[in-house]
């Protein structure tokens, strides 16, 4: 059932996946523009989030049957999870504030998974499938968002991203103690190499750690609109 035994990062699958996730939000953004837009626009955001949702089901399933795991094991507690019900929020509804968390949530950490993915699966395992159609999914559906709605962030949307940052925390750090569950990568680093890789070895140093690096990758993601907007208001002058 596992085809390629194994994940390899930056190889043909890898990046071709990567393409993909680039070129697709462009792709269907044009293709709202060339035809009836608002009724394109529904229809892509509906199929979308109902991808992302019934992917999110199958991969649990597929957990569920074939392999040793409890309930506790599959709650819908990493930060991609609720960076996905928040995309699905946003298409759905077309409203901006759950957008700005999606931006946030999707680009500075689902982003990061897809290019330094915590997988051992290979190309043809159904887990490497649900992988990046979760994690691409996002990120397509941001971009699409911002493409076809001209959706952005504001500064105000660090804000409330960083609040509902520190609710995530909570419930997932709360959990991960009662269960032994390392959801949110908050008791521990991540197997595959990542960012958080270079953080410290300490538990309340490591989680501090991570709260500035969460701050930092918001800053870094507001730039270019903060500078796009500093250019727009010297051009006034």
């Amino acid at each position: 059932m596992n085809g390629e035994s194994s994940f390899h990062a930056f190889g043909p699958a890898h990046l071709i996946i990567i393409s993909l996730t680039i070129g697709l939000p462009f792709l269907l953004a044009g293709l709202v523009r060339v035809t009836q837009p608002r009724r394109t626009e529904r229809i892509i955001a509906i199929c979308l989030g109902a991808l992302l949702l019934l992917n999110y089901i199958a991969y649990v399933t597929f957990v569920r049957h074939f392999h040793p795991v409890t309930w506790l094991q599959t709650l819908p507690l990493q930060l991609c999870d609720w960076a996905m019900a928040v995309i699905i929020a946003a298409m759905w509804t077309g409203r901006r504030r759950w957008f700005e968390v999606a931006y946030f949530w999707g680009i500075g950490g689902t982003l990061q998974a897809i290019i330094t993915p915590n997988l051992q699966f290979g190309v043809r395992d159904p887990r490497f499938i649900s992988f990046f159609v979760a994690h691409c999914g996002i990120v397509i559906g941001i971009f699409f968002l911002m493409l076809v709605h001209k959706f952005r962030p504001y500064p105000s949307s660090i804000v409330r991203t960083f609040l509902w940052t520190e609710v995530y925390f909570v419930v997932a750090f709360s959990i991960d103690l009662l269960t032994g569950v390392n959801y949110g990568f908050l008791l521990h680093k991540p197997e595959a190499f990542s960012l958080l890789s270079y953080l410290a070895d300490e538990r309340a140093l490591y989680l501090l750690q991570m709260h500035g690096v969460a701050l930092l990758f918001y800053g870094i993601l507001y730039a270019p609109f903060a500078i796009y907007d500093g250019l727009g208001r010297l051009e006034t002058k």
